[in-house]
């Protein structure tokens, strides 16, 4: 058999051992390593930072596990910057893993994920130990994310909401720019590239693109949320309209920033 057709089979297979070694590595996360940590730690905080801790070990564990499969290459800048507490991390969403990565390269990392993640067998152990934000609190989703960042969690958030459309950007939530002026707290951007687009919305895992895929994750420095809030005690301006023209300024810079990365 000609070497480029196996090559795609290849990691056709590859890809399809990657994701069913994580969705069982999820599972035993949930069945055996999360109650034994629920009976060893009573300490709720500190039961959650130990999880977190698995949970990014694990996610480091599936990304080699794709390198060394040859599904994926990737290259990392700036990633120094996630070494911190507090952090308010946004990102582009282009690809499935991007969750994965950044959930490996930030510590003691938050997330704010589907209430439908409660009712999958894989994620529920994970989700249900870390103390990730589930999105049903209504109201109290805002407040809950102010209270990861004052206790020190990094939290993760795609403003998009869901993954980009191809070669694109898609429209902004303002969920996260509601956080950052009433937390309040400045954003740390994260440009995520793939080449070739792989794994993207409406995407099938076995639809392999043609070679390797390649990751490359930039992590920018802070955007000072001051700016906005500036003036606030003067014009009259609420937190609502504060958070309207953050956003406005992240769609701005992440449609800018992706532009440059892409060129």
């Amino acid at each position: 058999m000609p070497a480029r057709p196996f090559n795609h089979l290849w990691r056709v297979f590859a890809t399809g051992l990657s994701f069913t070694t994580f969705g069982i590595g999820g599972v035993l996360l949930g069945l055996i390593a999360f109650p034994l940590l629920n009976l060893l730690v009573w300490q709720r905080q500190r039961r959650n930072r130990i999880a977190r801790s698995l949970v990014r070990h694990s996610f480091g564990a599936f990304i080699q596990l794709m390198r060394v499969l040859g599904v994926l290459s990737y290259e990392l800048h700036g990633v120094d910057r996630l070494q911190r507490e507090g952090l308010l991390v946004l990102a582009n969403h282009p690809t499935l893993i991007d969750v994965v990565f950044l959930g490996w390269l930030t510590p003691n990392a938050d997330c704010v994920v589907k209430s439908a993640l409660l009712r999958n067998p894989v994620m529920i152990g994970p989700v249900s130990a870390t103390g990730y934000i589930v999105n049903a609190s209504g109201p109290g989703l805002i407040a809950d994310c102010v209270s990861s960042l004052r206790g020190g969690g990094n939290l993760l958030i795609f403003p998009e909401g869901t993954r980009s459309p191809p070669g694109g950007f898609g429209a902004l939530q303002r969920g996260a720019a509601n956080v950052a002026v009433r937390a309040p707290v400045d954003l740390t951007p994260v440009i995520i590239t793939c080449n070739p687009p792989t794994l993207g919305k409406g995407g099938r895992w076995y639809r392999v693109p043609s070679r390797r895929f390649h990751i490359r994750i930039d992590v920018r420095p802070d955007l000072a949320v001051a700016p906005f809030l500036d003036g606030d005690s003067l014009d009259g301006t609420s937190p609502g309209m504060a958070a309207r023209r953050l956003t406005e300024h992240l769609r701005e810079y992440f449609e800018m920033e992706l532009a440059r990365a892409r060129a």
